[in-house]
Order: C-alpha cells, then sequence, then structure tokens
C-alpha cells in the first residue's frame, strides 16, 4: 500500500495563490485520506477526504489567502478503504491509518 504526491512539494506566492497536486495510489487497495494542514488559517484544501482507486489518482487543490510568508505542511493520512464505504469522512473515521504522505508548504514573499 503506498501513497504518492506529485509534485512532493508546494510553493505559493504569499498574496495568495493555488496549487494543484495529483495524490496516486500505486497499490492494488483502495485507499481513503484525510488531509491535516499546520496552517488552517491561511491554507484551504479541497478536497479533504476522499477515495482513491487502485492504481488511480487523485486531484489535490491547495489555496492560499493572503499572509505573511512562512513554511507549513500538508500531511495526509491514509488507509485502506472498507469495501462498501461511500461516505470518506465516515470511512476514515473506521479504520486505522496505515500511513502518512507529508507535503512541505512554502509561502514565499
Amino acid at each position: 500500500m503506498s501513497l504518492t504526491a506529485d509534485p512532493p512539494a508546494c510553493t505559493v506566492p504569499a498574496a495568495g495563490g493555488t496549487s494543484t497536486h495529483k495524490l496516486v495510489n500505486a497499490g492494488a487497495d483502495k485507499l481513503v485520506f484525510k488531509i491535516k494542514s499546520s496552517n488552517n488559517n491561511e491554507y484551504r484544501i479541497s478536497p479533504v477526504f476522499g477515495f482513491i482507486d487502485p492504481s488511480g489518482s487523485k486531484d489535490v487543490t491547495i489555496t492560499r489567502t493572503a499572509g505573511a510568508p512562512k513554511e507549513d505542511k500538508l500531511v495526509i493520512h491514509f488507509g485502506p478503504a472498507p469495501a462498501d464505504a461511500t461516505d470518506a469522512q465516515a470511512a476514515f473515521g473506521a479504520i486505522t491509518p496505515a500511513g502518512t504522505v507529508t507535503i512541505p508548504l512554502s509561502a514565499t514573499a
């Protein structure tokens, strides 16, 4: 079971901007994920919860609002999705995460 992010890091202007990243499931099992941010005041993530099919991918949009330049991070927790799951938030709450992927966030002046 593995999950990767492409690109693996995010640089956005401190004045605000967006970046799109692809989460790639290289494994044979459907995954469920939850994304946590070290800075919920200046970053918005969409989607926060989701499923990724085996050998599939999911686009994630990172939006930064204006703020002081600083370093932050996103941590994506993931694990095997329950077979009958349709609600990613509920499904994530029912599993024990099997791994994490960290995306460094850099806001530049």
